[in-house]
């Protein structure tokens, strides 16, 4: 069982490689979001992986809860950034052209 788990645990890591390249060289502002909000998504898994093969479920399940809020609230609070961001962008842009 615990061969199992760490396969899927290196399996994960790779995913999340994959999700790090999206993240680096995605062309625009909400690819490189929507891959950061992947990598959070999988560490969160990867932690209550972790915490199965250590036998400390409980305590895991309580980092990986904490772990997949704070990324929740990042991802939002960055998204709201770059809306307001764009938004500001097109404001000046239709100043300058009147």
């Amino acid at each position: 069982m615990e061969h199992l788990i760490l396969f899927a645990s290196v399996f994960l890591v790779m995913l999340m490689m994959l999700s790090l390249y999206r993240t680096i060289i995605g062309p625009s502002t909400l690819d490189r979001l929507m891959g950061m909000n992947a990598i959070g998504a999988k560490t969160t898994v990867l932690i209550l992986l972790i915490g199965f093969i250590f036998g400390r479920i409980d305590m895991f399940v309580d980092i990986a809860l904490s772990y997949a809020m704070l990324n929740f609230i990042a991802v939002l609070t960055a998204s709201r950034y770059f809306q307001a961001r764009g938004m500001r962008k097109r404001d000046s842009n239709l100043r300058v052209e009147e």
